[in-house]
């Protein structure tokens, strides 16, 4: 069974290892393997959650724009939205 906080948790933690003005995807986060042992449903719900997160706390990480597919682009920056 998937712990969805766990999945959460596991995002927050790897954008540690993101470069600072580089663009990602939630799922770059993961292996490849782990991201497709998740099921479908888990994942957008992941993808939901991770948004909510970035846009109510004082993270480095912003929201970009979307693929042409809807997935959501991240960036990490030197400051926050916050100027923080």
């Amino acid at each position: 069974m998937i712990d969805i906080d766990q999945l959460l948790d596991h995002a927050i933690k790897e954008t540690e290892n993101v470069n600072l003005n580089e663009e990602f995807l939630l799922k770059d986060l993961f292996k490849g393997y782990e991201w497709n042992r998740i099921p479908h449903k888990d994942r957008l719900l992941l993808g939901i959650l991770f948004l909510r997160y970035v846009e109510n706390n004082k993270t480095f990480i912003t929201p970009f724009k979307k693929t042409s597919s809807k997935q959501q682009i991240y960036t990490k920056a030197r400051r926050n939205r916050y100027g923080v």
